[in-house]
């Protein structure tokens, strides 16, 4: 359960500051996102429809929400219709914008929407739902965010879940104002490198 000053700090501060910041960054980065969603209407040689995608994630609660992202793959498939490997399906257009987290960009929509935050924990799939502790379930306390103190640490795709719920249990333990700004300080620099690329 978010104490008192945790509720008062989500409603009046960090969800504002999130809307206000996520369409400053929207009008901002307008020209990366147009350059990229036409990148990907001719890598992904599927047109509008090979831009984005939407997946499912638990969000505050563990109410389900769809997550915006810019799709890097290709619906390529085999004779049999079946989609081709990950592998073969990742064109080099989707692979950089891989390795520099611009596919995470459109989650910026998200925030507007109220489905995610700036800061806190990370939404992991949904078939992970089942198979949390009691302890772990409380990553869901709090919506869902672009980047956590589990991703500023190095922990991104190549990295236990386990390991990576750990880093969000002790981030909602310790809570604050500070720690935010330091997430979000060290995200450029942690977040958003090739090293940490999913």
């Amino acid at each position: 359960m978010l104490s008192r000053s945790q509720k008062f700090y989500i409603t009046f501060i960090k969800r504002p500051i999130g809307f206000i910041g996520a369409l400053t960054a929207l009008v901002l980065l307008s020209p990366i996102f147009m350059a990229t969603a036409v990148l990907l209407f001719f890598a992904n040689r599927n047109g509008w429809k090979g831009v984005f995608f939407t997946q499912e994630r638990p969000g505050k609660n563990e109410k389900i929400f769809k997550a915006l992202k810019f799709k890097t793959m290709t619906d390529e498939r085999d004779a049999d219709g079946n989609l081709l490997p990950d592998a073969m399906r990742l064109t080099k257009v989707g692979r950089f914008i891989r390795s520099t987290s611009i596919d995470e960009l459109p989650q910026l929509v998200n925030i507007l929407k109220g489905d995610m935050a700036f800061i806190g924990p990370r939404p992991l799939l949904v078939q992970y739902l089942p198979l949390y502790s009691e302890e772990q379930h409380r990553r869901h306390d709090v919506t869902p965010v672009m980047s956590g103190w589990a991703q500023v640490n190095g922990l991104r795709g190549d990295t236990s879940i386990r390991k990576r719920i750990d880093y969000d249990i002790y981030y909602i333990e310790n809570w604050s104002l500070g720690l935010d700004f330091k997430i979000m300080f060290l995200t450029p620099l942690k977040g958003f490198v090739n090293e940490n690329a999913y």
